[in-house]
């Protein structure tokens, strides 16, 4: 296989794997964790408990940002890639065989945070490296379509993830899936890691990194040179981020609790519904990722935005109003519309830095936004929710999504020869088809 099919792949299936690591806590959070680690208290409030430990595996992303984003830039994409895949998995598989608070009472939800907290140090040090390794191996003119194996691992992870789960509603018992069943979920991370692992460790790290070792051009303090040169480049990979993280998580782990406790819905129609939604994005993501190459990246992007904005306030009714086929339009239609937005996106914030800074550049834009979006994103709509009605939480959605809009206004648009300069002094030429 060539150098970039290779790259490609290694992006693509690491990434997923991570991702259904971090996509099955946050299906278990919605569904079966609020009875396990946190009883004796109202449904709600479990509800939101169990969200709260959610959330703890995106506050802790900006760690993960912060330290493997300039090992990135320091020591190499591959070496964060192996690093943080193993963190990870480690920590999955430990949630997995956790007892729970029947067994060993407070402990459990306190052992549980702190595996949470692993997660997201994983996946914040995970994305960014991700990306390059796809982006910089591929060619510089199609970036879109080449950083968007990454992109694609979200919804691959949560296919995976909702797969699994939905498997094991439809064949156990309410009584089993609590008991045993949803750790099943957590335990098969154990040879998906493995396989990840394999991929990664057979490539070598990207041209242009190599590039920037062989001309002695690495960043010795790459998070104070992004902080201080490169400020405007990080207020856009932030914001932009926003309103699809808001989004998503209204869609993959929100819904899943809105669409039971207020509409009725059993958890495998809802289940059903966003495997349908996230098996559209793994061809969706790429293709929309290829259009932002022949399109400006931030027009496609900004469409996307206002799409979600607007569809947001259609959803809401719609999985109210109890009818399957509704429910599974609104989810289907946001996540394509999440999948517009979502793949122009990675090639997007790594071009706002400079190569030298890429990767500490793109993992603190992506972690911070994490923190600001995703994390918060099923506790506030929840509260939002419970207390103002849909349209506060559809509100919130549509704020986020302005927020994007300014972002990619603050963006700019890159150009391809810093990359292409780089990757002629390394040879790169030699090794692509």
């Amino acid at each position: 296989m060539a150098a970039r099919g290779k790259a490609f792949v290694a992006s693509l299936s690491g990434t997923s794997l991570e991702y259904y690591d971090f996509a099955v806590y946050g299906t278990a959070s919605a569904l079966v964790f609020p009875q396990l680690f946190f009883p004796g208290s109202d449904p709600l409030t479990g509800v939101l408990l169990a969200f709260t430990t959610f959330a703890v595996g995106y506050i802790s992303r900006p760690v993960g940002g912060f330290v493997f984003g300039r090992l990135g830039d320091t020591l190499g994409r591959k070496r964060v890639l192996v690093t943080t895949l193993l963190l990870i998995g480690a920590a999955t598989v430990l949630i997995g065989l956790l007892p729970t608070y029947g067994t060993i009472g407070v402990t459990a939800p306190i052992v549980l945070v702190l595996l949470r907290f692993a997660q997201g140090v994983g996946v914040g040090g995970e994305w960014g490296s991700a990306v390059l390794l796809s982006g910089e191996f591929g060619d510089p003119r199609r970036r879109g379509f080449w950083s968007s194996a990454a992109q694609i691992g979200p919804p691959a992870g949560n296919l995976m993830a909702n797969g699994v789960f939905a498997v094991l509603a439809a064949t156990l018992t309410g009584e089993q899936l609590l008991s045993w069943g949803w750790r099943v979920a957590f335990l098969l991370s154990a040879v998906l890691v493995a396989f990840g692992l394999w991929i990664r460790l057979t490539l070598e790290d990207t041209p242009v990194f190599r590039a920037l070792q062989e001309s002695g051009e690495t960043a010795a303090s790459p998070v104070r040179e992004v902080v201080t040169t490169q400020p405007r480049g990080l207020a856009a990979a932030i914001l932009s981020r926003l309103g699809p993280d808001v989004a998503y998580s209204l869609l993959t782990v929100y819904v899943l609790t809105y669409a039971t406790r207020t509409a009725g819905f059993e958890r495998a129609a809802v289940l059903s519904a966003v495997l349908v939604g996230s098996a559209l994005q793994l061809g969706l993501v790429p293709a929309f990722g290829a259009l932002s190459d022949r399109w400006n990246r931030r027009a496609v992007s900004l469409a996307a935005v206002v799409g979600i904005g607007v569809w947001v306030f259609a959803l809401f009714p719609m999985v109210g109003s109890g009818s399957f086929g509704l429910l599974v339009l609104g989810v289907v239609v946001g996540l394509a519309l999440h999948a517009a937005a979502y793949g122009p996106q990675a090639a997007f914030i790594t071009e706002q830095f400079s190569p030298r800074l890429r990767s500490t550049g793109s993992s603190l834009g992506y972690t911070v936004a994490g923190v600001l979006g995703g994390a918060l994103a099923p506790l506030l709509l929840t509260s939002l929710q419970a207390d103002l009605g849909w349209a506060a939480a559809a509100g919130y959605v549509a704020l986020a999504c302005v927020l994007s809009a300014v972002g990619l206004a603050l963006g700019r648009d890159h150009d391809p020869r810093e990359d292409e300069e780089l990757a002629t002094a390394a040879g790169a030429g030699s090794s692509r088809p």
